[in-house]
């Protein structure tokens, strides 16, 4: 059993950067890859990026560049970092843990993840 809780959530004009952290714990977290996604009102949750047991990071397109995501395996915690924020990055953000038998894979879709946070509000204002 994992549990997640994202923080760093806010209100940020264009242009600007948040950095949301996601604080795991229970047992093993070094067994999951840990990934971030996002839903907007009336949308899908999309996935944002993720990173392996390995430390090697996917994004999605629409992010790339201006998103990073770093691990620290030794307060069991993953984050965030938003740059260049632009209104339609405006959304609740979910980390999520994704048990891996592999160091080196992750998914980019939402049913594979086996645990979740209870999201973060990102609004960024035009």
């Amino acid at each position: 059993q994992v549990q997640l809780v994202e923080s760093g959530g806010g209100l940020v004009q264009a242009g600007g950067s948040l950095r949301l952290s996601c604080a795991a714990s229970g047992r093993a977290f070094s067994m999951y890859t840990m990934g971030w996604f996002r839903q907007a009102p009336g949308k899908e949750r999309e996935f944002v990026g993720a990173i392996s047991r390995s430390e090697n990071t996917w994004y999605a397109d629409s992010v790339k560049g201006r998103f990073t995501i770093s691990g620290d395996n030794a307060k069991n915690s993953v984050y965030l970092q938003m740059n260049s924020l632009k209104p339609e990055d405006t959304a609740v953000y979910y980390c999520a843990a994704l048990l891996s038998y592999y160091r080196d894979s992750y998914s980019n879709k939402p049913n594979d993840y086996n645990y979740w946070g209870q999201g973060t509000q990102v609004t960024v204002s035009s």
